[in-house]
């Protein structure tokens, strides 16, 4: 059974528009856990395939693009850059331009009536 969080968090990354960009800390305090930030992490790592998530509109919480691995980053820096997300550093994303300016989860609970 998933949990509301999780149904939340799966919710918000799917809504994230093309171009913008979320923080995992700020998806997790829009779903009601403000220190959930890993919990989203592991969401994200574990439903990607299943829900169809677009994962590279996650990025932590300085802009930055925080997978591990060299190749892992130009992945998710190519599919943002070629969404229009405006980078201020090699993997630092410009988040004036970038980030989703969504204040709660109800807009997302109205479109999907």
């Amino acid at each position: 059974m998933v949990s509301e969080f999780t149904k939340i968090v799966i919710d918000l990354i799917q809504s994230i528009p093309k171009s913008k960009v979320l923080t995992y800390g700020r998806i997790a305090k829009l779903a009601g856990n403000p220190q959930g930030a890993r919990q989203v992490s592991w969401i994200l790592h574990s439903s990607t395939k299943k829900y169809n998530l677009p994962w590279h509109r996650v990025i932590n919480s300085k802009g930055n693009i925080s997978l591990k691995t060299e190749s892992e980053k130009q992945d998710q820096k190519f599919l943002l850059l070629k969404e229009g997300v405006k980078f201020c550093g090699e993997y630092q994303i410009d988040l004036a331009n970038s980030m989703w300016n969504i204040e709660s989860i109800d807009k997302i609970k109205e479109d999907k009536k």
